[in-house]
């Protein structure tokens, strides 16, 4: 596999702009044999949260793939019902002894509700402490993150979100660019609608390059500096997936793509009273 590209962070720190996604991949057994799978088809980077449910299995994963440890990225996330300075702080070292980690690499907080400027200062001061290189977050729509950027001592190094050619948020991603914060795509595969793994366009090109459709969305978001967290169960995709680097998209490809922009997500809407309120009642432990 060609080497991977990085992205550097506004602190210094460089992260793998190709990583792998455990959303959705409950079953400790399953998403043991995933992440040991990705690690081996060259996946540097492995996302996970700890509303996933599935920390302690991915840090098996990392346990028994022999990598050294400063050749894997780790990024989890802190969920709503631990947001506040102090529940932040322990929720952490929850998540740590999960993965069986000594340290993380990124650091999110998962959903822009509840104390998240509480949670902030927290994650400041593991960073000061070193038990974290980079923190960010997810989910923040381009209000949310300018005002906690302007009113907090460090601006998030990364905000993943929602980026893949059927919402593309140009705004945001200029957002993203003016404050120095690296674009993260959760979902780069839009979940699977609009049939983007035979979308005709996306197969015309991968048709031109000798790749699938799911390559060229992912090569598509690279080229725009995005970092992405593509998630597969099928050892064959997982494999197709890593394999980005070496083709390249031109501007007119890359035209083509940004035309299928609906300007909307179809997965989730985070201004929706109705979402804050689902995601606020989610409970993840007692």
């Amino acid at each position: 596999m060609t080497a991977q590209q990085t992205v550097t962070l506004n602190n210094g720190v460089e992260m793998p702009l190709l990583g792998f996604g455990v959303f959705q991949v409950p079953d400790a057994a399953e998403c043991e044999r995933v992440v040991s799978e990705a690690l081996e088809a060259g996946y540097r980077l492995i996302d996970t949260a700890a509303a996933y449910g599935n920390e302690e299995a991915v840090g098996r994963a990392i346990a028994a793939s022999g990598i050294a440890r400063d050749e894997i990225f780790v990024t989890t996330k802190l969920w709503i019902q631990d947001a506040g300075e102090k529940a932040a702080r322990a929720a952490f070292e929850t998540s740590l002894a999960k993965l069986g980690l000594d340290r993380l690499d990124l650091y999110l907080i998962h959903q822009p509700f509840n104390d998240y400027y509480g949670s902030w200062r927290a994650m400041e001061q593991l960073l000061a402490e070193g038990l974290v290189r980079a923190i960010g977050v997810s989910n923040f729509y381009p209000e949310r993150l300018v005002d906690l950027a302007l009113n907090a001592s460090i601006v998030p190094a990364v905000n993943q979100v929602e980026l893949h050619p059927f919402f593309q948020q140009a705004d945001a991603l200029a957002t993203m660019n003016k404050l120095g914060v690296a674009p993260q795509a959760w979902g780069p595969f839009a979940e699977g609608q609009h049939g983007i793994f035979t979308h005709p366009v996306l197969t015309r090109i991968g048709e031109a390059h000798g790749v699938t459709a799911a390559q060229v969305a992912l090569r598509w978001n690279i080229q725009r500096g995005v970092s992405v967290l593509p998630k597969s169960v099928t050892s064959e995709r997982i494999k197709a997936n890593a394999d980005v680097w070496a083709f390249e998209l031109s501007a007119s490809e890359m035209d083509e793509v940004a035309a299928l922009d609906l300007g909307r997500s179809e997965i989730i809407d985070h201004s929706s009273p109705n979402t804050v309120e689902m995601l606020n009642g989610m409970r993840i432990h007692d």
